[in-house]
């Protein structure tokens, strides 16, 4: 069995083990009236209107009828998460679950909130600067390593020599401390695959147009030396996959992705993107919830590891390309409900590539 697939295998139970790791996280003394705010950065991906959001209130209700949930999303305007933040101090948010715009302005707000006795737990993004009383997140080391990895067995599986040419990267924003964890993860994936990265860049904001110019740039300087390109989400990986369609691409070189968006696994399913990252997370903002509603009650919540100086729960994604697409996104239940629905993925143009995969009918 190869890496790859010891990876797929090993994160076979996902969900089950993603819900045991959530409902840890036992009360020991009932909160049943508190504020907690719910911060999330920006708006690029849709994952936190979605389904983060969605999943830490679903989550709230259940453990805290009576708590109130204060939910707001700084459009990537770290100011404005900063307002955003003394504004829910003000409305007497005891708890804020935060991701971060700007993991190193950031510090300031951990230490602000402390310092009034309000708990902050970090949530996806960490805090590097600033110890907060807890983050919660998937291994995004672990993403990164898994999506390089994945590609460079894809590239060799295929026969690819890496004297053909090499490899494009585009990282997500540089002042993101969970992009350069993903960043890291790239980097040992790609390290023992005898692929060259050509060029490298760090997008700003995660934002997808600012990443589909750079590598429209990339194309017209490389052309078809690049051989693969390792993208740090969906949405960067998408705007890869655009800028190679619009030089007349056809087909694209494989690209990575994460957070098996309905776009990304769109692109998967039409041949475009080679694979993503599953991770629900709807269950990483009910553990935030959990770890909220302990930290009120007083009590201290078990934690895996300690990262920045930070009790820490990481969980393990999966990582997913069109073998088992159906397996892990169609077939795969997370409280209950598919992680998605043929309804939502094989419309349009992308029929004909679900019929291939054994999607719908």
């Amino acid at each position: 069995m190869t890496h790859v697939a010891l990876k797929i295998a090993g994160a076979a139970a996902l969900a089950a083990g993603l819900l045991a790791g959530s409902s840890a996280f036992a009360q020991s003394a009932k909160v049943t009236d508190a504020t907690v705010a719910f911060l999330m950065p920006d708006q690029s991906s849709t994952r936190y209107e979605e389904h983060d959001f969605p999943g830490f209130q679903a989550e709230m209700k259940k453990l805290c009828a009576g708590c109130k949930v204060i939910y707001q999303n700084a459009n990537g305007d770290a100011s404005r998460q900063q307002q955003q933040f003394n504004s829910a101090i003000s409305q007497g948010a005891k708890a804020i679950v935060l991701d971060p715009v700007d993991s190193t302005a950031a510090a300031s707000l951990v230490k602000l909130a402390q310092s009034q006795g309000v708990r902050v737990i970090a949530y996806d993004r960490p805090i590097p600067s600033a110890a907060a009383d807890y983050y919660v997140s998937f291994n995004n080391e672990e993403i990164g390593k898994m999506i390089a990895k994945s590609l460079v067995d894809h590239l060799k599986a295929k026969g690819v020599k890496a004297g053909d040419g090499g490899l494009l990267e585009i990282n997500g924003s540089p002042t993101d401390a969970a992009a350069g964890l993903i960043k890291k993860g790239i980097h040992t994936g790609l390290a023992e695959g005898g692929y060259p990265v050509l060029a490298e860049f760090d997008t700003p904001e995660w934002a997808p147009p600012k990443a589909q110019q750079w590598a429209s740039g990339q194309i017209t300087r490389f052309g078809k030396k690049i051989l693969g390109v390792v993208a740090a989400n969906d949405g960067t990986g998408g705007a890869a996959v655009a800028a190679f369609k619009a030089a007349g691409f056809d087909p694209v070189p494989p690209v990575t992705g994460n957070d098996a968006t309905i776009a990304g696994l769109q692109l998967i399913i039409s041949g475009d993107q080679y694979n993503t990252i599953s991770k629900p997370s709807e269950i990483v903002a009910a553990a935030a919830a959990n770890v909220a509603i302990e930290l009120l009650s007083g009590s201290a919540p078990k934690a895996d590891t300690k990262l920045f100086d930070t009790p820490t729960k990481l969980f393990t994604p999966a990582l997913v390309t069109s073998e088992n697409l159906k397996a892990k996104i169609i077939d795969k239940a997370v409280n209950g409900k598919p992680i998605q629905t043929p309804n939502q993925l094989c419309i349009d143009r992308y029929t004909d590539g679900c019929k291939k995969l054994g999607i719908g009918s």
